[in-house]
């Protein structure tokens, strides 16, 4: 391992664009690449293979492409339609930005506290993916002075409102 990372390390920007650019062709040409109809790729570090050009093309013939993000000691494939859609992420390796998350609910508070429909899916979410920003809309109604909650309830980021117009 140590012997190919110094060789990894060693490799120029030049060399490493370089053979980025044949692997990518052989890539394209490759029967297994040519019947997948998603990728699952990855973003490069350090110097690894420059993937961002393969997963363009890849999008570009049609293809959906995800990449890896890793959430506490496990790892998920998200789906990345923008492959600029990236931040630092575990050991600085570049992964998808999280996803904004519309929160469903029966009823809010201003402190962004939510009592859902029972079945706790959003939170257990949440609780395994805590990177997601999250915002909930309500009809004015639904938007109480104080809810109770409990101990594994998740609040929202924020809770947007608006009241509901009398018809006639």
């Amino acid at each position: 391992r140590a012997q190919i990372r110094a060789k990894k390390r060693a490799m120029t920007s030049a060399q490493v664009e370089a053979c980025s650019e044949k692997l990518a062709e052989l890539f394209r040409a490759h029967p297994l690449y040519k019947a997948a109809k998603s990728i699952y790729g990855y973003m490069p570090y350090n110097q690894e293979v420059r993937t961002i050009p393969i997963m363009r093309q890849a999008q570009a013939d049609g293809k959906r492409v995800a990449v890896p993000k890793v959430y506490g000691d496990t790892m998920k494939f998200l789906w990345l339609d923008d492959l600029d859609a990236v931040a630092p992420g575990a050991y600085n390796i570049p992964e998808p930005i999280a996803a904004l998350v519309l929160m469903p609910g029966l009823a809010f508070d201003p402190e962004g506290h939510r009592c859902g429909y029972g079945g706790g899916f959003y939170d257990k979410f949440l609780a395994a993916h805590p990177s997601h920003p999250t915002i909930a809309l309500c009809y004015g109604f639904q938007m109480l002075d104080h809810l109770d909650v409990d101990a594994h309830d998740i609040p929202v980021d924020a809770v947007l409102s608006a009241d509901v117009e009398a018809e006639g």
